[in-house]
């Protein structure tokens, strides 16, 4: 992988170079098609529910409906994304996602959309998008080279923000000449679209996992890897105190269309259209942008800006004053989410690329999805002036933290695939499901290099962690002075193998080899294992 912040990728002029790739672009355009359908069915879902009683609630539980099995699924989806055929696993969800279009299409036409029901084939679509999202991001390096990719993140913004724009004024106009009912069959044409582009690609060289982890052990290592990456911590701390009060402005937005500003759907998808227009318009200027400030500035900017539009949509009832306001605020959503998007993918290593995504995807659609919800409670109690007002002030809050929590400089970090452990001379073969396994590594280190040692020491333990290991720890023997053990416990035989086969980077052999230029000599490794856990490699010559 190449590293963040550094390379081809950073120069403007490769902002579209993903395009030129034939099929990146034929996939591009079709999950473009289907984004606009899924911006349509959100307006018409919500449209559907803006005159019942407790609408504010409502309206807010169609984007919680949509986006909470992401906070349920996305993990899980980013295990099978890793452990299957992703193109498989692509092609079934969308077949299962035009079935429930389909269903919602016929139900509204016949006037069967009870809003219980609506939220609950929201869910549903929902679910099926969970389990879209970490696949179709883990496809993407297959499809570009690598020095690419933080350009085709951005393009990944800008199809959402496309559809931003276009999705909610086509659904407006339906909506207000044809009713609901045509836009839910139009997004099921949308996903019948991006199924065909899927079924069409053929990957030249097609993704093989010789033995696929276990469902529960990858989904532990996934975990373990992220509790365990201060970087992809810091990552997801910067994305959730951004969406959470962002969340505001997408969930309440028809309210304010309709009572603030007296608009009917077409006016309420104009005002969606503003906020996508400024995304695209971020999202193609962010890589030339990018060049003249840092990334942080870039974050307090962007922060700063989505306060103010919060206040003015919260305070203002001139439909054009909110409009300029709502371009600048999707110029600041993209960027945000661009950036803690692009580095994600560029610091995950590719074992666990799809998990770290799928986490990244939690953090991204639960703080919508709660922030959905909170808004609006607050303005069923207090109104959307209080709930607007607050969204903002917890938005400067949030912007003021980037300086105590500031995006991790990346461009040193070798995120390169590094198998350098040597090769196991064992006299016992475990069974690979043996385990725990326990791991001795004995070093020699002088008295007078003992400080740098243990400080290189617990970068090694963070890389332990990250790539396996549930304990770690480092110990001397009270009978020496230059003696120290480091004994680490990882889940099973299997686990260790795959931390030999590829899920070290560049970063962690740097670690190890200050670790080691410490020490007097090649350190002594054991591997401890169950009892009785294994079978002599001789006896199974003999037996041959």
């Amino acid at each position: 992988m190449v590293t963040a912040g550094a390379g081809p990728s950073d120069r403007p002029a490769s902002a579209w170079a993903p395009l030129r790739t034939a099929v990146y672009r034929n996939l591009w355009l079709a999950l473009l098609v289907a984004n606009i359908g899924t911006w349509m069915q959100t307006v018409g879902a919500q449209w559907l529910l803006i005159h019942h009683s407790n609408a504010s609630t409502l309206v807010a539980l169609v984007q919680t409906a949509s986006l909470l099995p992401v906070l349920l699924l996305a993990l899980p989806a980013g295990v099978l994304a890793d452990s299957f055929d992703r193109r498989h696993l692509l092609l079934a969800v969308q077949l299962f996602l035009v079935a429930v279009a389909i269903a919602l299409t016929l139900l509204t036409l016949t006037d069967r959309m009870p809003p219980a029901l609506l939220l609950t084939l929201t869910f549903a679509f929902g679910v099926g998008q969970a389990l879209t999202l970490p696949a179709w991001a883990a496809v993407i390096p297959e499809l570009v080279p690598q020095e690419q990719l933080r350009s085709a993140s951005a393009l990944g913004s800008i199809s959402v923000n496309v559809a931003r724009a276009v999705g909610p004024a086509l659904a407006g106009v339906l909506i207000a000449r044809t009713g609901v009912a045509p836009v839910f069959g139009l997004n099921a044409v949308a996903f019948a679209i991006f199924t065909y582009a899927l079924w069409r690609w053929r990957p030249g060289n097609a993704r093989a996992v010789e033995v696929p982890e276990r469902f529960t052990a990858a989904l532990r290592a996934g975990s373990r890897y992220v509790r365990h990456s201060p970087t992809v911590r810091r990552l997801l701390r910067r994305a959730l105190v951004f969406v959470i009060p962002a969340s505001a402005l997408w969930a309440l937005l028809p309210l304010v269309a309709s009572r603030r500003l007296g608009l009917g759907s077409g006016g309420y998808g104009l005002l969606l259209a503003a906020l996508g227009v400024g995304a695209v318009v971020g999202g193609v200027l962010l890589a030339v942008i990018r060049t003249r400030l840092s990334a942080n500035q870039l974050l307090f900017g962007a922060g700063a800006v989505f306060t103010v539009a919060l206040a003015v949509v919260a305070t203002v009832r001139v439909v054009p004053l909110v409009l300029l306001a709502l371009l600048p605020a999707g110029m600041a959503w993209v960027t945000v989410l661009a950036n803690v998007n692009a580095e994600m993918q560029l610091f995950l290593p590719a074992w666990v690329r799809a998990r770290g995504l799928a986490v990244y995807q939690v953090c991204f659609a639960g703080g919508q999805a709660v922030g959905a919800l909170l808004w609006g409670l607050v303005a069923d109690m207090g109104g959307l002036v209080l709930a607007y007002l607050a969204a903002a002030a917890l938005m400067l809050v949030g912007t003021v933290t980037s300086r105590i929590w500031p995006l991790p400089d990346l461009r040193a970090v070798n995120r390169e695939p590094a198998a350098y452990w040597p090769q196991l001379h064992l006299a016992y073969e475990p069974d690979p499901r043996v385990g725990p396994v326990l791991v001795e590594v004995r070093y020699s280190v002088r008295p007078e290099r003992t400080r740098p040692f243990l400080a290189a020491m617990d970068l090694v333990r963070a890389a332990r962690q990250r790539t396996g290991a549930m304990r770690w720890g480092l110990f001397r023997p009270a009978e020496t002075t230059d003696q120290f053990v480091e004994v680490y416990l990882v889940p099973s035989w299997d686990e260790h193998l795959r931390q030999h086969g590829g899920r070290l980077t560049g970063e962690d052999r740097e670690a190890e080899e200050r670790a080691r230029e410490c020490a007097d000599g090649a350190p002594e490794v054991r591997h401890l294992v169950p009892a009785a856990a294994g079978r002599t490699l001789t006896d199974d010559s003999e037996a041959t």
